[in-house]
């Protein structure tokens, strides 16, 4: 544990005594020289988790540090914190905080003391040495001969080996807390992967399980007490026999479940005897090879003919034994002893010989045995005896009960298989690192010690199969489980001093290897469900007061359970094959990724890696994995992808540091610089998009629908940066900037916009969207469009800031040639669970600005929202335009853009400009005027207005004829005044207007020439109202000439655009430049109100000045 120590400040003379003479540290910490940090252990500390005792800094000479020390300790105490780090599993620290709290005497815990044999070496030895060894080695050898299982050794061996290599690597890169493997990968490769190898490790493990209790059960049936079968059917032998390992196997893993939930420890007290059976085992298996050359051991196989016989039921293999019949004779003759007996075909035609199992060390036999002797599942056959084929073999046995006393393959063989069920043997490199947390010095230990156990165990492996082919015959060794030889496993004949010792070592063996997966695998589900990276395992992440993960060891279980259900050990192992082989790719994957990246972090103790080595085993595991079995294969795969995009879409966010995150950033990097060597073709043009949002004052989005918007258009495609400015200092309003970035982030997440969010803060507004306009993006990776709502209520605003900002924002897009987007009345939008009815996207194409108005139509319809509409474009022709020539050249365009839309050309004729619009321009130039002049409060504004008004429009006298609106009438907004000033000259002239409801916003409107000209025909009586409004005339030739024609155009455009596009979901127009005079940007806000009055969602468009359509391929 660390030492509390305090360090005297010499210097000043102040030497801390018992008596209290001096100041002690507390009265350093009431001065406030003591800065405690708030203790936040967890891993994305640089180093380890500092208490608050050794963040402090003691006497003054560290005081000129004592306001960082909650973020950087003392250099003494992280120093002695490191040293004295202790890592203990996590079920042993749970286990002292439960007595603790409980109030029960603190048991004092012990660091890990293991070393590299005892810790890394002998675990490796156990997992790996283990079933196949035993059980299905020799039938391997025989049936892929010494070449082929040589190959086969040497591949899985090979690749092991090189995922060790990488794997300490790993392992030596820093401390590995405990967890192990599932520690390394997940922070390596991130949560995603991590969590999806974790389980496939975990799976892998727990059906490792399974296969250790069916290989037990196998052993105690097979050939412990083969009498203690339940089920004997002697017409369908391997039915009865997978019934039985169901039973039993069911039985023992209730049995082992309940050993591990009483205690782990007494598994581990077993653990040295489990051990010991295995390398006693080994040991008879060599002495047996050895004793072969002296004196091979006399195991007779019987034949009839060429095919191999059970003898089992039989001693004497011969049909007569001095002109009397033996119990041969009778199992082939119906029972009966007569040599007149009606037998069996074959029996009667073929004699009966036989041949030594073993011929030894200095036989033949290796030659024999050299290459595999494949075959489908029929009667075992030997290929030097001579047979009289009496009827079909397969008929004939099938067709009576004498094809139970007939050794059979059970299985059709191949070198995939296997390969399949070899594989499982090799497994078991990571219980060193799953043991990390309990070892002295796991860099050194882990390395050495799992490296040392893999050449062991393949010299083991390789030189068991040279010897076995040479000591044994082939087709004894294809005798799976043993009958030719008296039910006894081949690989026992050859034990010495008896075939009991390695019966009773391989079982106990099969036992040990069994309890170990079944404590280990629990505690791997238990570290991933406490990572939080799956939801919906957190449940199997709670343990008892001890620690033990009750839990998940019920998981671990049911599992375990499917796996014997399966009741066939060839049938389990290439399952758990492919789990091992997946984890061991991404380990490899982990070593290779960080070796390439040269992270910084990256600097592992054990220096014989090499990103190629780890290439060469992350090839071969995937290899591996499609030889044996490529349909496990993708199923595995399957179920790791679906893991994956699991914890992608509801995994908890996690920051490990992963190389797969540096993998991203290097290739970011690339296609950023590749993307900036040219500009993207008018082909792979698409609307990059700068959303600038708007906060109120609790820092939440004021248009949400703004990103709804973005995410119809955009539909995740492209880049995206929604952006906003807080006004201020950095210093000042840092906080509130990342409070405003979440709110924008969760407003993006429920809004389903895909993008990157950036809060500014800056002295003003203007000057942070122009900051963000010239800066957003990285390399090729920068916006070219700006999507903004139209600034509502901009008139009867306080300042006039907010539509200045918005003028010069539409003036920086032009001169950095990006797109502009204004959406007015956004909040009216649909959002992205609505579905609009069939309707139509209006598209008023007035001027050309690079083919933007064509494509946003097409790209919102390719979302749900906007499916169902249909696309029309309307142009405007003029009088000296042929309107049907332009109809038949705009159709042609969009048919040659592919586009599927509606065209129609509108009439628009030259006429005079209304008295309407030299009132609206007026009013307008008189406002603009009065704002300009005055700096006055908002009340004493309205005032002032209202009376300048009035006295420059006291001339004017016109009676106000309140009538309904004819479908040419033209609604302004905004003319309230002006329409109470009719109705005082009224008044005034002795007039009585006609009663009508109160005043709305819009006042109607149709002054024109040809108007007045056809009233004055059929109004007589209104001469006088009209010589009042012609006597305005001086006052309009004071007027603005340019902005009564642009207001003209407003008006007239605007009434052609409400007369054909009312009932339109949406409808884009050209968005007329800002002038270039600064004077005018008032009266230019006054155009865009007339141009888009009447219209429930307008997006104004401006191009960026360059084509973004093209007709080409």
């Amino acid at each position: 544990m660390p030492t509390n120590f305090t360090v005297v400040p010499v210097e000043d003379g102040q030497i801390s005594s018992p008596d209290g003479d001096g100041e002690s540290p507390g009265e350093y910490e009431k001065a406030g020289l003591y800065a405690a940090g708030n203790e936040t252990p967890g891993e994305d500390s640089p180093f380890l988790t500092i208490s608050e005792h050794e963040r402090s800094c003691d006497g003054k000479n560290m005081a000129l540090f004592e306001e960082e020390m909650d973020s950087t300790p003392m250099v003494s105490s992280l120093l002695n914190k490191l040293a004295n780090y202790t890592n203990l599993t996590q079920g042993v620290i749970d286990h002292e905080k439960a007595e603790s709290e409980d109030g029960v005497k603190k048991v004092t815990i012990k660091g890990p003391q293991m070393g590299t044999f005892i810790g890394v070496f002998l675990p490796c030895m156990q997992n790996i040495l283990g079933v196949i060894l035993f059980l299905r080695l020799t039938w391997i050898v025989g049936t892929a001969g010494v070449l082929g299982s040589f190959a086969i050794v040497f591949l899985c061996c090979t690749c092991t080996l090189l995922t060790a290599i990488s794997m300490s690597a790993i392992a030596t890169n820093g401390v590995v807390p405990a967890g192990g493997s599932y520690y390394m990968i997940s922070r390596s490769l991130g949560p995603e992967f991590g969590g999806a190898v974790g389980i496939c490790f975990y799976l892998g493990t727990t059906f490792a399980g399974s296969m250790y209790i069916l290989g037990t059960i196998e052993i105690l049936l097979m050939y412990i007490v083969p009498e203690g079968a339940l089920f004997e059917d002697k017409m369908d032998e391997p039915v009865s026999q997978r019934n039985n390992m169901r039973v039993y196997g069911s039985c023992c893993l209730a049995l082992m479940a309940v050993m591990v939930f009483v205690g782990v420890k007494y598994v581990n007290k077993l653990a040295l005897v489990f051990l010991s059976c295995v390398i006693l085992s080994i040991m008879a298996i060599y002495a047996g090879v050895i004793r072969t050359v002296i004196a091979p051991p006399d195991f007779q196989v019987c034949f009839l003919g060429n095919r191999t016989l059970k003898n089992d039921h039989f001693d004497e293999c011969a049909k007569t034994k001095f002109n009397t019949t033996t119990e041969l004779w009778q199992l082939f003759c119906n029972g009966s002893s007569s040599l007149n007996a009606s037998c069996d075909a074959y029996f009667a035609q073929n004699n009966v010989t036989q041949m030594r199992a073993i011929p030894g060390l200095g036989s033949t036999a290796i030659t024999d045995n050299l290459w595999g002797n494949y075959g489908p599942r029929e009667i075992l056959t030997v290929q030097n005896r001579s047979s009289v084929d009496a009827e079909d073999p397969n008929k004939d046995t099938e067709n009576n009960n004498n094809h139970r006393l007939y050794v059979f393959s059970d299985i059709t063989t191949s070198f995939t298989i296997m390969v399949g069920i070899y594989f499982p043997s090799v497994t078991g490199i990571l219980a060193g690192c799953n043991r990390s947390g309990d070892l002295r010095d796991a860099q050194r230990s882990i390395p050495i010690g799992t490296i040392m156990a893999i050449v062991t165990t393949s010299i083991i492996y390789m030189s068991s199969v040279v010897l076995i082919g040479a000591c044994v015959e082939g087709v004894v060794l294809r005798d799976k489980f043993g009958f030719s030889v008296k039910r006894t496993p081949v690989i026992g004949i050859l034990a010495w001093p008896s075939p009991w010792l390695l019966v009773i070592g391989s079982f106990f063996s099969c036992c040990g290897a069994g309890l170990q997966s079944l404590t280990s695998a629990p505690r791997l589900l238990q570290a991933i469900a406490r990572d939080g990276i799956v939801p919906f395992l957190e449940v199997f992440g709670h343990s008892k007061s001890n620690g033990e993960p009750t839990w998940a060891l019920l998981l671990t279980a049911g599992i375990c359970e499917i796996g014997i259900l399966i009741a066939s050990l060839d049938d389990v192992a290439p399952i758990l094959s492919m789990f091992f082989l997946m984890c061991y790719l991404f380990v490899n994957l982990a070593c290779a990724v960080q070796t390439l990246l040269h992270t910084p972090n990256w600097r592992p103790r054990f220096k014989f890696y090499h990103w190629s080595l780890s290439f060469l085993g992350m090839s071969l595991c995937l290899s591996l994995m499609f030889v044996s079995s490529w349909y496990y294969a993708l199923a595995s795969m399957l179920i790791a992808g679906c893991i994956y995009k699991y914890i992608e879409y509801r995994g908890a966010e996690k920051e490990w540091g992963d190389g797969i995150r540096g993998l991203s950033l290097n290739a970011a990097r690339y296609a950023l610089i590749k993307l900036e060597e040219a500009p993207p073709h008018t082909k792979n043009w698409r609307p990059q998009l700068l959303v600038l949002l708007t906060l109120d004052s609790d820092l939440v989005v004021k248009h949400p629908r703004l990103l709804s918007f973005t995410s119809q258009l955009k539909a995740g495609k492209g880049l995206t940066i929604v952006s906003s400015v807080l006004q201020g200092t950095f210093m000042a309003r840092s906080a509130d900037a990342k409070r405003s970035e979440e709110n924008v982030k969760a407003s993006m997440a429920a809004e389903k916009t895909k993008g990157f969010c950036h809060v500014v803060v800056c002295s003003n507004l203007r000057d942070g969207f122009s900051n963000l306009i010239q800066s957003a993006g990285l390399g090729g990776m920068k916006h070219n469009t700006v999507l903004m709502a139209w600034p509502l209520h901009w008139r009867q605003a306080e300042d006039s800031s907010s539509w200045k900002n918005f003028i010069e924002t539409v003036r920086e897009t032009t001169a950095a040639h990006q797109a502009l987007l204004v959406a007015k009345n956004i909040d009216l939008f649909p959002s992205n669970t609505q579905r609009l009815a069939e309707g139509t996207i209006d598209v008023w194409w007035i001027v050309h600005d690079g083919g933007l108005l064509m494509l946003l139509p097409f790209l919102l319809r390719q979302h749900k929202v906007w499916k169902k509409c249909k696309m029309r474009i309307f142009t405007v022709a003029h009088l000296d335009d042929n309107s049907i020539q332009m109809k038949k050249d705009l159709y042609m365009f969009m048919y040659q853009l592919r586009l599927d839309a509606e065209v129609e050309v509108v009439e628009m004729h030259a006429s005079d400009i209304s008295a309407f619009t030299y009132e609206k321009t007026l009013v307008m130039e008189q406002r603009s005027q009065m704002l300009r002049q005055m700096h006055l409060s908002k009340t004493e504004r309205e005032r002032e207005i209202q009376s300048i008004s009035d006295e420059s429009r006291s001339s004017i006298k016109r009676k106000n004829h309140m009538k309904e609106p004819t479908p040419n009438t033209l609604q302004v907004p905004g003319m309230s005044s002006l329409e109470n000033e009719g109705q005082r000259n009224v008044k005034a002239q002795g007039g009585h207007p006609e009663k009508h409801s109160p005043v709305s916003d819009h006042v109607q409107m149709t002054w024109t020439k040809e108007k007045f000209i056809s009233e004055r025909n059929r109004h007589h009586d209104a001469t006088l109202g009209v010589r009042d409004m012609f006597s305005m005339k001086p006052e309009w030739g004071n007027l603005n000439q340019s902005n009564v024609r642009r207001m003209h155009t407003a008006v007239k455009l605007n009434e052609v655009v409400v007369n054909k596009s009312h009932k339109a979901h949406l409808v884009l127009l050209n968005m007329p430049g800002p002038p270039k005079n600064k004077d005018g940007d008032e009266s230019y806000m006054e155009f865009l109100e007339v141009l888009m009055e009447g219209l429930d969602r307008v997006l104004l468009v401006r191009g960026g000045g360059r084509e973004v359509v093209t007709i080409y391929s």
